[in-house]
């Protein structure tokens, strides 16, 4: 059942991470922070550096901004940065397919040369990107803390890995969606539920 989160008191704004070589721009990061307007909550959607620990220092320095209670909220490899400030800082977080492993399938992209379209940048994959991941990856997890969105046809992340780690968390899975989740609109208000606030009707109904 998604009917609310298990904190104690509603979130006081939501921080959104991107996932890997993707951007603060992106149909997700646009609607969660629509979705936050509509409740009157802070969301702040940051454009993450390509480099790991980079990425997690610049995510956390916006919790501050975000009140007591952020909800930290993450897609992708932003999914796994999202558990690892959940697991440091005691947040709920709403993860949407997200990199369980994700020094392992880094790995594969050692040495290959990517563009980031949302801002321009080129970087190359490196060995410091393995290593910083594998420093970052929690042993463990809360599972309570977690609601997590999973596309039954992710074509990038085996929704069997996520289920596995976070067992215990309130899951939906989403059959055929894949690893965009162009089906997020929809789902917008479990996500605002976890964090104990109710989307409009007639927003939900838009």
């Amino acid at each position: 059942m998604l009917s609310g989160s298990r904190q104690s008191a509603p979130a006081t704004g939501v921080l959104y991470l991107h996932g890997f070589n993707s951007g603060a721009a992106s149909p997700k990061g646009v609607l969660m922070r629509r979705a936050c307007v509509a409740v009157g909550v802070p969301c702040i959607t940051p454009q993450l550096p390509h480099q790991p620990s980079e990425a997690l220092a610049l995510a956390e320095s916006h919790l501050s901004e975000l009140g007591e209670r952020p909800l930290v909220a993450g897609s992708s490899m932003g999914g796994f940065l999202a558990t690892c400030l959940a697991e440091r800082f005691a947040l709920a977080g709403v993860l949407i397919n997200p990199a369980v492993r994700p020094a392992d399938l880094v790995a594969e992209w050692v040495g290959e040369q990517f563009v980031n379209d949302h801002t321009g940048e080129r970087f190359t994959i490196g060995e410091r990107h393995l290593a910083e991941l594998a420093a970052l990856t929690p042993e463990a997890v809360s599972p309570e803390r977690y609601l997590l969105l999973l596309g039954t046809a992710d074509e990038v992340l085996d929704p069997a890995h996520a289920c596995a780690l976070y067992r215990g968390a309130t899951m939906l899975l989403h059959p055929g969606a894949d690893h965009a989740f162009t089906v997020l609109a929809r789902h917008l208000p479990a996500v605002l539920a976890h964090g104990g606030h109710a989307l409009p009707r007639e927003w939900q109904a838009s």
